[in-house]
C-alpha cells in the first residue's frame, strides 16, 4: 500500500485530508501547528502517523503532498524530490519562474513524478475541451474568457493573480495545448496590502491558425462566485461553467456570414446542453498522482505546465507594473 505525507493542513490542505483519509493509502500528515495536530488526532488519527517535523517521515513515505503556504513550496518540494520521493505540490508550483524551472529540471534529472495542483485540468469538462479543440470541433478560434471572482476572504500569501488567475492560465494552456506569446496585466491594490486584489490578465497566443486572445479575470470584490469559461471559434462556442456538478458545458452553433452590402449577419443555430458524470476534481486530481506514482506516467499537470502558469503570472504583474505588453519566448 502506498505511503503518502500530507504536508500542511490548511485551508486547502484540509479539502487533501479529507480526500486522502477516503482512499486506500497508509498516510502520515505534518503541519506545524499544534493545535492542527490535537484536533486531527481528536477525530481518530492515529497519533503516532502525524507530527510538527516533515522530514521526519521521509524514510516511512513514497510520496508528498504539499500544501502549505505558496512561499514554502520551493524549498519544501525540493527536500522531497531530492530525497527520492515523488510530490504533488499544490499551485503555484513556487512563487518565481526561476524557481518553479529549477523543480523542474530537478524532477527530470532525478525521475521523480512532480505533480502541480492546477485542479481544472482532472474536471471532464476540461477535457473534454481540450478534446473538442484538438479535433477541430471548434472550427478556427478566436477567443477564450475566464472568470474566476467572487465576494470571499483573501489569502495572505499572494496576491490574486497567483492564488486564482494562474488556475486558467494553465486550463488555457492545457485547451489549447500551447503557451501564450505576449501577457499584458492590468492589476489593482484596493485593499492597499502591496498585493493584488483584483485582476485583469490579458493573454495572445499564436497557433498555426492564426492568433488566439485570452481573458482572465479575478478578485475578491465582486457578490457572487463565478468559475466559468467560455470558448469561441468560427464554426462553434462553449461555455462552462464549473460551479455545476453536471451540466457544466453548453455549447452553441453561432457564426457571421457575408450578407449584401459588405455587412455580416449574425446567424444562431443549435444549442446543445452537455452532461458530465458527477465527479470531485480533487479526489480526481488525488487519484491521478497515486497513479502517476505506480505507472511513472507523466502527469497531465507536469512540472512545465506549472512553470508556465508561473511564468504568465510573473509576467502580468511584471506588465501592470510597466505599465505595457511584455512578451514572452519559450
Amino acid at each position: 500500500m502506498t505511503s503518502v505525507l500530507l504536508v500542511g493542513l490548511g485551508r486547502w490542505g484540509a479539502n487533501h485530508l479529507r480526500t486522502l483519509r477516503a482512499l486506500p493509502i497508509t498516510l502520515f500528515c505534518a503541519d506545524t501547528d499544534p493545535a492542527r495536530l490535537d484536533g486531527l488526532v481528536k477525530s481518530g488519527f492515529p497519533a503516532e502517523r502525524c507530527g510538527r517535523d516533515a522530514m521526519a517521515f521521509l524514510p516511512k513515505v513514497d510520496c508528498a503532498v504539499i500544501a502549505t503556504p505558496a512561499p514554502s513550496h520551493f524549498e519544501l518540494t525540493k527536500l522531497f524530490v531530492e530525497a527520492g520521493k515523488d510530490v504533488l505540490v499544490e499551485k503555484p508550483l513556487t512563487t518565481t519562474a526561476k524557481e518553479s524551472q529549477a523543480l523542474a529540471d530537478l524532477a527530470k534529472k532525478t525521475k521523480r513524478i512532480l505533480q502541480v495542483g492546477h485542479i481544472f485540468l482532472y474536471d471532464p469538462a476540461s477535457i473534454w475541451l481540450r478534446d473538442a479543440v484538438a479535433k477541430g470541433e471548434f472550427g478556427r478560434l478566436k477567443l477564450l474568457r475566464g472568470n474566476f471572482s467572487g465576494f470571499k476572504r483573501p489569502r495572505t500569501d499572494g496576491g490574486v493573480s497567483f492564488a486564482d488567475a494562474i488556475h486558467f492560465a494553465a486550463l488555457f494552456d492545457f485547451i489549447l495545448g500551447a503557451h501564450p506569446s505576449k501577457v499584458t496585466g492590468h492589476l489593482a491594490d484596493f485593499f492597499g496590502r502591496g498585493m493584488d486584489d483584483q485582476s485583469l490578465i490579458m493573454l495572445e497566443y499564436n497557433l498555426p491558425a492564426g492568433k488566439v486572445m485570452a481573458q482572465i479575470e479575478t478578485g475578491y470584490h465582486v457578490p457572487g462566485k463565478f468559475r466559468d469559461v467560455t470558448v469561441t471559434g468560427d464554426k462553434l462556442s462553449a461555455a462552462c461553467d464549473f460551479n455545476i456538478a453536471q451540466y457544466k458545458i453548453k455549447t452553441f452553433e453561432v457564426r457571421h456570414e457575408p450578407a449584401k452590402g459588405g455587412e455580416l449577419n449574425a446567424v444562431e443555430g443549435a444549442t446543445k446542453q452537455l452532461e458530465f458524470p458527477p465527479s470531485e476534481p480533487l479526489l480526481e486530481e488525488t487519484r491521478a498522482f497515486l497513479d502517476c506514482v505506480a505507472s511513472r506516467a507523466a502527469p497531465l499537470a507536469d512540472a512545465e505546465i506549472g512553470t508556465w502558469a508561473v511564468r504568465v503570472i510573473e509576467t502580468a504583474l511584471e506588465s501592470a507594473k510597466l505599465g505595457k505588453t511584455l512578451t514572452l519566448v519559450p
